[in-house]
Formats: structure tokens, sequence, C-alpha cells
């Protein structure tokens, strides 16, 4: 069996050998470099937190300048949709007044026209009762002047009387006042009025043969209606 021996070298001050200092040297030195290499890795995360905070707060104030500026388009959008609303709300308005401008001069015109067709149709009543009245005047000049004798139709009060019978004829003439053709017309009811029957050779069935009181239009409607005889 064989012994190992080992020279041990001892400190004089502290009692202890040198062996035992050298090994606590170098734990001394381990421990150091361990607290070195966590103090340096503890720096190297925090500039890594340091750097990704930096880019968060970058991202957010990113994403918030992102969010404003949508919430100023969405204003001005919301802006300018207001404003094509009250637009339209304008044109329908004016489109509304404009409508209801013309409907209230067509109606202005309708009722000129209707006052108008009623002041001349007034008119035309009020004259076709003056006329009316008139036309016995004139079947009595008629009657009085065919009775006259034909040596007396020269004497001055006859051809006084003529000529006011023609002056009155004159004047119905331009108030369009028109005597109806009866004799020797086909019997028109619309015109004639058929108050007796006659046999003629002249004549066919139907037609007038004799006129018994002279009728007239105004106007183009009848006034008085021709009394007249009627061939069988």
């Amino acid at each position: 069996m064989s012994e190992e021996t080992t020279d041990k070298v001892i400190n004089k001050d502290t009692g202890e050998t040198v062996a035992e200092e050298q090994n606590a040297e170098a734990e001394e030195t381990e421990t150091a470099e361990a607290v070195k290499e966590e103090a340096a890795e503890a720096e190297e995360n925090s500039e890594e937190e340091s750097k990704e905070e930096s880019s968060e707060e970058a991202e957010d104030g990113s994403k918030e300048g992102e969010s404003k500026k949508s919430w100023a388009e969405r204003k001005a959008e919301k802006n300018a949709s207001k404003a094509d609303k009250e637009k339209e709300e304008l044109k329908a308005k004016i489109a509304e007044y404009e409508d209801r401008a013309k409907r209230q001069l067509a109606e202005f015109e309708n009722f000129r026209n209707r006052s108008e067709k009623e002041k001349a149709q007034s008119f035309d009543m009020g004259a076709k009762s003056v006329l009316e009245k008139l036309l016995p005047i004139v079947d009595n000049f008629e009657r009085g002047l065919a009775a006259v004798p034909e040596d007396k139709k020269e004497d001055g009060f006859v051809t006084g009387m003529d000529k006011v019978y023609r002056q009155l004829m004159d004047e119905l003439d331009k108030m369009d006042v028109k005597p109806i053709e009866a004799v020797g017309q086909e019997f028109d009811p619309a015109f004639h009025n058929a108050v007796m029957q006659t046999e003629s050779d002249e004549y066919e069935s139907g037609v007038v043969a004799q006129e018994l009181l002279k009728g007239y239009t105004y106007h183009g409607t009848v006034l008085r209606h021709s009394m007249v005889s009627v061939v069988q």
C-alpha cells in the first residue's frame, strides 16, 4: 500500500493552508463573475424591454393617429352627408313650391276662362231675352208691310216704315240673328215646329210647304223655331 504525501504550506497569519486560501479566492472570483454576468444579463433584458416598450408606444401612437384620422374622416363624411341631405330637402321644397305655383296659375287660368265663359253666357242669355221680345215687333212690321196695297207702297208713311224695318233687320243681322230657311227645306225638328200637314203637288212628302211664323237663330242656336206646314 502506497501513501500519497501532500505538502501543505501553512499561512502564519491565519493558520490556514495556502491551498484553502486559494480555493476561497477562486470561489470569490467565480461569485464575482457570476454576479457580473447576472448584472449584464439583467441590463440586456432591461434594454430589450425598453426597446419593446418603445416599439409598443410607437405602435400605439401610430394606432392613435390612425384612429384620430378615421374620426376626422368620419366627421367630414357625416358633414357631407348632412349637407347632401339638406340640399335634397331644399330641392324637394323648391319642386313643391314650383308645383304649387303652377297649380295656382292653372287654377287661376281656369277660373278666368270659366268667368269669361259665364260672362259671355250671361250676356248671351240677356241678349237672347231681349231679342225674343223684339221678334214680335219684327213680325208686326212684316205683317203691316205685307198688307199694304200695291198702289199705297209709294206713300211716304209706308216707305218710312219700310226703312225702319230694314234698319232693324240690319242691326239684328250685325248681332248674328239670322232667319231660318223653311219653305222648300226638308223638315228638321231642330229648327222647324210642324203645326199642320198639307197636300202639295210642288213639294214631296216631308218637305216644308208653308211658313206660318218665321224662325230665327242667334249665334247658331235656335232663338225661335219656325212654325211650318209640312207636306203629308
